[in-house]
């Protein structure tokens, strides 16, 4: 198919064979005209004859004329009248091909543009002719910007043959509006002329511009509403943190005062459970941060038998209200402490017990943790085991994403957003350890956590039980399951049996007897108790020991009544029940049924010489209070004011009677914040020396530890207020 230049090259060539044609065949070709008119026209004989004669001599002339162009006069008429007609085939061959060229421009359905090197148009199909409202013939000589489009200036020194000179996305105001296309400039340089052209074809990608758009603002609106998520949280975070502040300040000050053994256990479980609600709050924003990617451990030395241990007492009101039992074993050779981030591995187990507590209404569970190996390395083993209701394959392939449960339907017993093992994959997933689930439908769940420990300190194994026989006489066969892994672990024997019904099996022992038998209080009545009915049917044993709950506690003196010397708190801890065996004999008194902490003693009074005078800007009361009452036990001076505005008042004056500040963020007429920056400002202009401020906030994140100290404040202390930690900020950003 012939190209434009080689089309035009024919018409030139044809133009200059016709203008070498000499004036006698032009001659000769008016006089056969002349004659063939007087024929017409009826003129004499003599005349035509002579008109057609001055025409064949023109002609004959006018060819001759013609062999530089490759006519020879041998030839003859028939030869020059062929080339002359192959010639014009050409010429129609060339047409048709450029018609073909210029249909598939027309057809091609994107824009097509022909510009010369001023920018002027040569040619625009059909296509580019509609999009600007024009006729195509209008659009000659005139330039793409008089129609909008601006694509650039790019110069003549860089066209060169075949070269891509840009490729860029061209916004054209259309009839139907805004309209996109990708425009591609071509040059074109042209060998005879050397003259250059602009060819540019344009596709329309409307569609997939609007798609980008829209896609980019969903993003935007993720992240704002990601944004105001994380607000969300970090508001409710807040307000939440506030009056747990006041519950577990004002537990600790209790602590410090005159309690009974009981009294102290009661103040510790509040202790304890404020917590634990604190934990799950923290899960709230740990969500928001693992989405984000913004999750980081912080990893230190940590006992890991004291935090299982404490958590499983924690859930035991829980699960003993559900009438199940609850055991915990920690085998000997677990590692006394390991490096792992607490409050991380506590919510891990907080979650996987909560679960296993939630889902079964009938026996129990247990918690056990064994040392492993992974890729080579120490691990630790968690295994939670429950006898709730199991899982089937399909729970199982989705029970770790977000917003799941095994029971998704709408007459679901256990309600829930799904969130705790989501959570605690992914913070497994943040300790490089692993976590799964063996289950079936109608046998339980078991799930196992494995977790690198990094250094470790190994704990002290002996056989201390060795040769001993115990026996276990409890209906709840998890936590009998618990207490002979205990005495199995340390060398000695153990047997269990089920309730009272097993007495009988017991009894044929009684010739051998027993070193200690373990007796469940549910067993037990007001009058004849099953200890009391063993020994008179000649069971022998060195010690008896009963598990009791909490609420058990009202029924000591009946148990002592009974032969009870000693008593073991459900869930039974394994170092407890070591200890308890190894002292064969009665104790006189009480076994608490959770580890309480010694009063806590804010250490002694400062002398008044060295007493900081503390200006507490604080409104909410309780903790005012809080932290008031904890400084004067200290020995400080304590000024309490209610909002900012107070707080610049007390200190923009020269002669200040306070040492530091404890600065709340969020109070009326004016906040934390400002009242912080006005008070750096006034020590500006006045060179005063800078007062130390602490900022006192339930929102502990980074974010915000950071804005308050870049406005000028020296500390920040999280709530709730732990009065050892408030007074070691005051001892550490103190100047006096």
């Amino acid at each position: 198919m012939w190209g434009i230049g080689r089309i035009k090259a024919a018409f030139k060539h044809c133009a200059a064979a016709i203008g070498r044609l000499p004036a006698a065949f032009w001659f000769g070709v008016c006089a056969l005209l002349v004659c063939a008119l007087a024929y017409i026209t009826g003129a004499a004989f003599a005349v035509v004859a002579a008109l057609a004669l001055m025409g064949g001599v023109g002609l004959a002339a006018g060819l001759r004329r013609l062999r530089p162009a490759g006519i020879s006069a041998t030839d003859g008429p028939p030869a020059g009248t062929a080339r002359l007609e192959e010639l014009a085939d050409r010429m129609w061959e060339m047409q048709e091909s450029e018609q073909r060229f210029y249909g598939l421009l027309e057809a091609l359905g994107d824009l097509v543009v022909h510009r010369d090197r001023d920018g002027r148009i040569l040619y625009a199909n059909r296509v580019f002719a509609e999009l600007v409202e024009c006729e195509p013939r209008e659009l000659v000589g005139k330039t793409l910007t008089q129609f909008g489009v601006d694509i650039g200036v790019v110069p003549d020194s860089a066209f060169s043959e075949g070269e891509s000179l840009s490729s860029t996305d061209v916004a054209i105001h259309a009839r139907g509006g805004l309209r996109w296309f990708s425009w591609t400039e071509l040059s074109r340089r042209d060998h005879d002329s050397g003259t250059v052209s602009h060819w540019a074809i344009a596709r329309d990608i409307t569609a997939r511009k609007r798609a980008e758009t829209a896609l980019v603002n969903a993003r935007e609106r993720a992240e704002q509403a990601s944004l105001a998520k994380s607000r969300f949280l970090a508001t409710v975070s807040h307000e939440i943190r506030t009056p747990m502040n006041g519950i577990m300040g004002m537990a600790t000050l209790l602590a410090d005062t005159r309690l009974s053994a009981e009294q102290r256990t009661y103040v510790s479980a509040v202790s304890t459970s404020a917590s634990a609600l604190l934990a799950l709050i923290e899960d709230l924003l740990d969500y928001s941060k693992i989405e984000a990617g913004r999750l980081a451990l912080e990893p230190q030395q940590v006992s890991i038998r004291e935090l299982v241990e404490s958590i499983v007492e924690l859930m035991a009101s829980r699960a003993f209200g559900k009438d199940i039992g609850l055991g915990c074993h920690i085998a000997p050779d677990v590692p006394e402490t390991i490096t792992a981030d607490p409050g991380r591995l506590r919510q891990i187990l907080l979650n996987l017990l909560g679960n296993a507590v939630k889902f079964t209404e009938e026996g129990g569970v247990l918690v056990t943790v064994t040392t492993a190996a992974v890729g080579g390395k120490p691990a630790l083993a968690i295994r939670v085991d429950d006898t709730g209701p199991g899982l089937d394959e399909a729970a199982v392939a989705r029970i770790f994403n977000e917003f799941e449960q095994a029971d998704g339907s709408s007459t679901r017993r256990h309600g829930g957003a799904g969130l705790g093992l989501a959570i605690t994959s992914r913070l497994v997933e943040a300790m490089e350890g692993s976590i799964a689930v063996d289950s079936a439908p109608g046998e339980g769940a078991a799930f196992t956590v494995c977790l690198p420990v990094g250094e470790t300190t190994p704990a002290e194994h002996a056989l201390a039980l060795k040769g001993w026989t115990v026996a276990i006489i409890t209906p709840h066969a998890v936590e009998g399951e618990a207490l002979a892994m205990t005495v199995r672990a340390h060398g000695g024997k153990a047997e269990i049996f089920d309730g009272e019904t097993s007495a009988v099996a017991l009894l044929r022992r009684r010739n051998t007897g027993f070193d200690a038998v373990i007796i469940d209080a549910a067993l037990e009545d007001e009058k004849a108790g099953l200890l009391s009915r063993l020994r008179r049917k000649g069971l022998r044993m060195k010690l008896a020991l009963t598990l009791i709950a909490p609420t058990d506690r009202g029924r000591l003196a009946s148990f002592r009544a009974n032969g009870y010397g000693v008593f073991l708190a459900r869930p039974a801890r394994g170092r407890t029940l070591l200890r308890l065996l190894l002292n064969e004999g009665p104790r006189t008194d009480d076994s608490q049924a959770v580890e309480v902490r010694p009063a806590r003693r804010s250490g002694p009074a400062r002398a008044a010489d060295t007493a900081l005078r503390v200006l507490i800007a604080e409104d909410n009361e309780i903790n005012a209070m809080l932290a008031r009452v904890a400084l004067t036990r200290a020995g400080h001076r304590v000024t309490l004011v209610t909002t900012g505005r107070a707080a610049v008042d007390a200190l923009a004056r020269p002669a200040r009677d306070h040492d530091i500040v404890l600065m709340d963020l969020h109070m009326p007429v004016m906040d934390g914040l400002d009242a912080i920056a006005n008070i750096r400002r006034y020590e500006e202009e006045t060179g005063l020396a800078p007062i130390p401020i602490l900022v006192l906030s339930a929102d502990g994140q980074e974010k915000t530890r950071h804005g308050v100290l870049a406005h000028g404040a020296n500390g920040f202390v999280t709530k709730p207020l732990d009065p050892d930690r408030l007074l070691a900020a005051l001892e550490t950003h103190a100047v006096v």
